[in-house]
């Protein structure tokens, strides 16, 4: 039995894998999905103080006190900055990395040199009078949604869960200066239904940090895929927790 710690991206919040966790629970393992401060049950800790160092702390901390070991760290979206922070700190408790859709970022990088259209959101944050915080995304005309999200039942349900971004957290920079974090694989699932104009993907180098060749998958679908396709994540899931190198169905291996 592994333990998978799923965690949530911008704007979020744990129930954002609702329809996950009981797929990899059903198949032995223990599944943990926190919400980060400042959304879902911490909703009322958000605030110009909150950054990424706060989110790392967060899943650093429920590591450490639930004594995890054997970890499948999943970050998606901004939680790539969060996981690779995090897996640096506690590299022996890791056992894979999987990014999904996610910032992958070097030593020193902070949101803005990962993805940086992330600084026009900040831009417009500081015009609105509040400038340390950004408002979620607005929903798009089909086939992009709310954050891939179309079906109007799970947009309505995805709505509800939404919270502010802290600019703090996109301007911390990621640590990853201890040598044993290089060797924890990585598996990296990218979605690649619609995606809104101006967003790119940095590319995955051919070998990961550890040596190994890059393990890539890419789901059809937008970028919450959690909400709209879970049982073909959750098949992606366990299959980088199994060593499998089969993708489940409907995801494509692109390495």
């Amino acid at each position: 039995m592994s333990t998978f710690l799923l965690v949530h991206g911008a704007w979020h919040s744990g129930r954002c894998w609702e329809r996950v966790a009981p797929l990899l629970e059903s198949a032995g393992h223990r599944v943990l999905a926190p919400s980060l401060t400042g959304y879902g049950d911490k909703a009322h800790l958000l605030g110009p103080e909150v950054g990424l160092d706060t989110h790392v702390s967060d899943v650093v901390s429920l590591i450490v006190d639930e004594d995890l070991t054997d970890v499948v760290l999943v970050g998606h979206s901004y939680a790539g900055l969060v996981i690779s922070s995090a897996a640096n700190q506690v590299p022996d408790r890791i056992a894979h990395l999987v990014y999904l859709d996610a910032m992958v970022p070097e030593d020193g990088e902070t949101a803005i040199d990962v993805m940086p259209a992330t600084q026009g959101l900040i831009d417009l944050a500081a015009r609105s009078g509040e400038s340390w915080r950004i408002p979620p995304l607005p929903e798009l005309p089909p086939p992009h949604g709310l954050f891939g999200v179309t079906d109007p039942a799970d947009v309505a349900w995805l709505r509800e869960m939404l919270s502010d971004q802290p600019v703090r957290c996109l301007r911390q920079p990621v640590r990853l200066d201890d040598p044993a974090v290089n060797a924890i694989p990585r598996t990296h699932i990218h979605c690649v239904g619609a995606t809104p104009e101006g967003i790119t993907r940095r590319p995955v180098p051919a070998v990961q940090p550890n040596g190994s060749p890059a393990q890539v998958w890419e789901l059809p679908t937008g970028h919450d895929c959690m909400i709209t396709t879970p049982v073909e994540l959750s098949g992606l899931l366990l299959a980088t927790e199994r060593g499998r190198t089969s993708p489940a169905q409907s995801a494509v291996p692109v390495s």
